[in-house]
């Protein structure tokens, strides 16, 4: 056992005291400066490296987008023994996101409550930080845009973080998913979708050519699609040959969650409460795309057998966040065993 996971069980009463935000703003900040420490091993047998996407990840766990919001601990999660992290959502100018409170726990569901609003310090900070990375693990870049860009002006973000992310990141996603920024989700749309992305993959190409190198580009998708839009994403992301597929992001659906006290506040619902559809929307696209196009797996993972129940049905990578507030490192030591044995 590491020092982190002999003390997490001491430090999430403590952390759980506070106000939401305010424990993961200070939980990253404690791992950076442990990293800087040396204090952070990795937890748990890291397994055999992966090959997806056309990189080599160390193992199949990864962090998901949203924990590292600044890309400011990259090297301390990766520390951890994780095979990837995605920092993110970046815009191109930093905004504040939405106003406090605006992250809840529901501990009783092993569920989590955000409405951040993509609060980040903008795509040319965090690239930045990330150029002076150095860990071994994949790092992806999950990018979105301003929430005062209209819509019908959208691609234009995504081309600019595209370009400020592309020589830096080993992948880039694309966020048209998350409910907290007013409209995003019109973008999956199947005519709004096919602009936005066959741009993309217009643009990396020519970025290809200009430094020389593939960097995957991905889109991460809602767990809310009913059967048609889902049927009209794929048909696009398999037209466009897109590389990949992140399934799926938080939801607005509240059932699971029915007559809890924070049940009513707007914003996105993750943890275990998304677990169930989230892996039948990952189901759904591994039978409509095409078999060379990944997917990686997330949403409700705070078992290490959710993590493989992932890779069974369909996904090549998973990745977790909301497990990791309510589990801490035990999470990853338990999933990596479990992924071990796929």
């Amino acid at each position: 056992m590491t020092w982190l996971e002999s003390i997490y069980p001491a430090l999430k009463p403590w952390l759980f005291r506070l106000d939401a935000e305010t424990a993961h703003s200070l939980t990253v900040k404690m791992m950076v400066i442990s990293h800087k420490l040396g204090l952070l091993r990795p937890v748990g047998a890291s397994g055999a490296p992966v090959s997806c996407l056309g990189l080599t990840f160390p193992n199949r766990l990864g962090l998901a987008a949203g924990m590292d919001k600044s890309a400011s601990a990259a090297d301390a999660w990766a520390a951890l023994g994780l095979g990837h992290v995605e920092v993110g959502t970046l815009t191109p100018r930093p905004q504040p996101g939405n106003a406090k409170p605006r992250l809840f726990r529901l501990p009783e569901h092993n569920a989590l409550i955000n409405r951040m609003g993509f609060n980040n310090p903008g795509i040319i900070s965090a690239v930045q930080r990330l150029e002076k990375r150095r860990s071994k693990a994949v790092v992806g870049v999950n990018i979105g845009k301003n929430f005062d860009t209209p819509n019908e002006n959208a691609v234009n973000d995504y081309l600019y973080c595209l370009k400020a992310a592309y020589s830096t990141a080993d992948y880039i996603t694309v966020n048209i998913s998350s409910p907290n920024t007013k409209g995003l989700r019109d973008l999956q749309a199947e005519d709004a979708v096919r602009h936005l992305l066959s741009t993309l993959k217009k643009e990396q190409a020519e970025l290809k050519k200009e430094h020389g190198k593939s960097v995957p580009v991905l889109v991460k998708i809602a767990p809310d699609l009913n059967d048609l839009q889902i049927e009209s994403l794929a048909r696009v992301i398999n037209e466009i040959n897109l590389d990949g597929v992140i399934a799926t992001n938080t939801t607005i659906d509240r059932k699971a969650v029915a007559g809890h006290c924070l049940a009513n506040e707007t914003g996105g619902l993750s943890g275990a409460p998304v677990r169930e559809r989230s892996t039948l929307v990952l189901q759904a696209f591994r039978m409509l795309l095409k078999p060379g196009i990944p997917l990686i797996g997330v949403g409700g993972i705070v078992e290490g057998s959710h993590a493989a129940e992932k890779i069974k049905h369909g996904a090549e990578l998973v990745q977790i966040y909301s497990g990791l507030v309510f589990r801490g490192p035990a999470l990853i030591r338990e999933s990596l065993a479990a992924l071990a044995m796929k």
